[in-house]
């Protein structure tokens, strides 16, 4: 498996931006999708974003679209999560998370697809 480990979260006020990054410890992230999945008290996890291996194709949540975007450095094997105009309802442990398959056809949003997944970072949005 591959060893995940998120940075980045913080306390914000609503209509700030912060940048989450995901880095290994293990294998290079480059053959695999990507995903970042958070998951709010009480609820469960929720997709937020993924990118292909090839960085190429990008899918949103459609409660982040037009707010977040996600981004990858396979040289670095780092992918990252920029998150702006930032609201109480973002609030929540943020997870990245690695696809099963290498070199995934397409891309893929589904919470069951990721086989790997990091500790999360604690993302807190006031109002």
């Amino acid at each position: 498996q591959v060893q995940l480990v998120e940075s980045g979260g913080g306390l914000v006020q609503a209509g700030g931006s912060l940048r989450l990054s995901c880095t290994t410890s293990g294998r290079t992230l480059s053959p695999y999708t990507m995903g970042w999945f958070r998951q709010a008290p009480g609820k469960e996890r929720e997709f937020v974003a993924s990118i292909s291996w090839s960085g190429s194709t990008t899918e949103y949540g459609d409660a982040v679209k037009g707010r977040f975007t996600i981004s990858r450095d396979n040289v670095k094997s780092m992918v990252s999560l920029v998150m702006n105009s930032l609201k109480p309802e973002d609030t929540g442990v943020y997870h990245c998370a690695s696809d099963k398959l290498s070199y995934r056809l397409g891309i893929t949003t589904k919470r069951s697809a990721f086989g790997s997944w990091g500790q999360g970072t604690q993302v807190t949005v006031s109002s």
